[in-house]
């Protein structure tokens, strides 16, 4: 199965978040080291993986919906 990694900056134009909310407010909060991103070779880089967040925006949203009855 293929995964499309993304940075921060690719991540941001997706989801229409400004790179410092992803950074400072979304990381390690919302979006989980191991599921949602991995820092390749053990550097300082953070690659996000698409469809683990794609999944989970998704599952989110319908859960929301289930909630209100729709």
């Amino acid at each position: 199965m293929s995964q499309t990694f993304l940075t921060t900056e690719e991540l941001s134009t997706r989801i229409k978040y400004d790179v410092r909310t992803i950074r400072d407010r979304l990381k390690d909060s919302v979006l989980l080291e191991g599921r949602h991103y991995f820092r390749p070779f053990g550097g300082r880089k953070i690659l996000y993986v698409w469809e683990a967040i794609e999944a989970d925006m998704q599952k989110a949203a319908s859960t929301k919906l289930m909630a209100s009855g729709f």
